[in-house]
C-alpha cells in the first residue's frame, strides 16, 4: 500500500480506494506583478485632475498568478461550493479561500469582479480549460495597489494564451480598462503602470488616462540604502474609505486642473524624482512629508488617527520621511523612511508593535522588474 501511495503522486483516489488518473496540464503559465509604495502625486492621475505628476516605487511582495492549461475535453468538471456544474474556467482565490467558476461573456461577476471581468476583456481560446490560482503575500487592502497588480498579472498570464505579447504600457491600460470600462469604478493610472513597469518611476499623465513613464535610475548604493531604510507599516485593518474618497472627488471634480490643492500634490512627485537623481535621501524624505501634508490638507481624514500615531513614533525614532500610501483614509498602510542608524530602525519597529499590536511591519524589497511571464 505504501508503494502504491508513492506511485500515485499525480493521481487521486475514488471512494473505494481505486486510483483515478488525473489529467495533466499541457501548459503551466506563471506571472507576477509588483505592488507600489511612496506614491507621491497620487490623486493627480485621475480624470478630474486631467494631468498629473506621479512618483512611485515598485515593491515585492506583489501578486502571483498561475494558469494550468488543459485540452478542453481532458478536464472533467470539478464542482465548486457555489454550484454542482463547473465551467471550463475555475479560479482559486487563495487569499480568500474561495474557488469559483467563471462564465466569460456573461457580464455577471458575482465572486471577484476584478478577476472575473478580466476573462471578458481577454477571451480564452475555445479549445482549452483553465485552472487559475491567484495569491498575494500583501495584507488585504493595504493601499499599495494590490488590485492593480492583480489585474496586470492576470492580463499578462491570459495574454500568453494567444500569439503576440502586450507591451508593459498595453498591460497597464488593459488592466485599467477592467476597472474603469467594465466595472465602472474610479481609478487613477499610476498603480497599473507601476505594476507593469516595476522599478522606480516618474510618471507624467499628459491627458487622462494617457501617461509617459520615465524610469528614475539610481546607483546601486542608493538602491540598497533605500531598501534598508524604507519601512512599510500596515495599520492593522483593510483600507475602507470610499465615503471619504467620494467626498474628495465631489469637491475636486468641479475645481479644475489648476486648483491649488491638486497642484500641491503634483509638486512632491517632482521633488522626489529630483532628490533621488541627486542621491539626496534627506530631500527625498522631505518630499514624502510634503505629499502627506498635502493629502491631509485635501481632507483631514485621508491621514487617519492610526497614521498620525505611527508618524509621531517615527519622529521620536529619527525617521526622515513618511507618507500614507494610496489615496489615504482609514486602514491601509504608511511608508516610512528611516535615518542612517540601523539600530534606530529596529527600535522603531519594536516601538510601533508595542504601541499598537495591530501595527505590522511588512517585509519588502524594491522590485527592479514589472510584470513578468514564464512557463514551466
Amino acid at each position: 500500500m505504501w508503494n502504491r501511495l508513492i506511485a500515485s503522486a499525480d493521481s487521486d483516489f475514488g471512494n473505494n480506494g481505486d486510483v483515478i488518473d488525473q489529467p495533466k496540464p499541457f501548459r503551466i503559465i506563471n506571472s507576477s506583478a509588483p505592488t507600489r509604495i511612496c506614491d507621491n502625486g497620487g490623486w493627480t492621475d485621475t480624470w478630474f485632475a486631467r494631468h498629473g505628476y506621479i512618483f512611485n516605487m515598485a515593491v515585492q511582495p506583489g501578486v502571483e498568478v498561475q494558469i494550468e492549461v488543459y485540452h478542453r475535453d481532458d478536464l472533467p468538471p470539478v464542482p465548486t461550493p457555489a454550484s454542482t456544474i463547473t465551467d471550463r474556467i475555475t479560479v482559486q482565490a487563495e487569499n480568500y479561500r474561495q474557488t469559483f467558476a467563471v462564465e466569460p461573456g456573461s457580464g455577471h461577476w458575482p465572486h471577484h469582479p476584478l478577476i472575473e471581468a478580466a476573462f471578458d476583456l481577454l477571451p480564452v481560446p475555445h479549445d482549452v480549460s483553465l485552472r487559475v490560482n491567484v495569491y498575494s503575500a500583501m495584507p488585504p487592502s493595504a493601499s499599495v495597489g494590490t488590485s492593480a497588480a492583480l489585474a496586470v498579472a492576470l492580463v499578462a498570464a491570459l495574454d500568453a494564451l494567444t500569439p503576440g505579447r502586450k507591451t508593459a504600457h498595453e498591460l497597464a491600460y488593459a488592466a485599467h480598462a477592467i476597472e474603469t470600462q467594465l466595472l465602472k469604478q474610479q481609478s487613477g493610472v499610476q498603480d497599473q503602470l507601476a505594476a507593469a513597469y516595476g522599478g522606480i518611476n516618474f510618471i507624467e499623465m499628459t491627458s487622462y488616462p494617457y501617461a509617459m513613464v520615465s524610469p528614475v535610475h539610481v546607483s546601486d548604493a542608493i538602491w540598497h540604502e533605500l531598501e534598508r531604510r524604507l519601512l512599510l507599516i500596515y495599520l492593522g485593518k483593510p483600507h475602507h474609505s470610499s465615503q471619504v474618497h467620494e467626498s474628495v472627488i465631489r469637491e475636486l471634480e468641479g475645481a479644475g486642473p489648476n486648483d491649488p490643492r491638486i497642484e500641491a500634490l503634483r509638486q512632491p512627485a517632482l521633488s522626489a524624482r529630483d532628490a533621488l537623481l541627486s542621491g539626496d535621501l534627506t530631500a527625498f524624505g522631505q518630499s514624502m512629508i510634503q505629499n502627506n501634508d498635502a493629502q491631509a490638507h485635501l481632507k483631514a481624514e485621508l491621514v487617519s488617527v492610526e497614521a498620525h500615531q505611527v508618524i509621531e513614533i517615527a519622529k521620536a525614532h529619527g525617521a526622515i520621511g513618511w507618507k500614507v500610501n494610496g489615496a489615504g483614509g482609514a486602514g491601509g498602510s504608511i511608508t516610512l523612511l528611516c535615518n542612517h542608524a540601523v539600530a534606530q530602525r529596529r527600535a522603531l519597529v519594536q516601538a510601533l508593535c508595542q504601541a499598537n499590536a495591530a501595527f505590522q511591519a511588512i517585509p519588502i524589497h524594491l522590485s527592479r522588474h514589472g510584470a513578468i511571464v514564464w512557463e514551466c
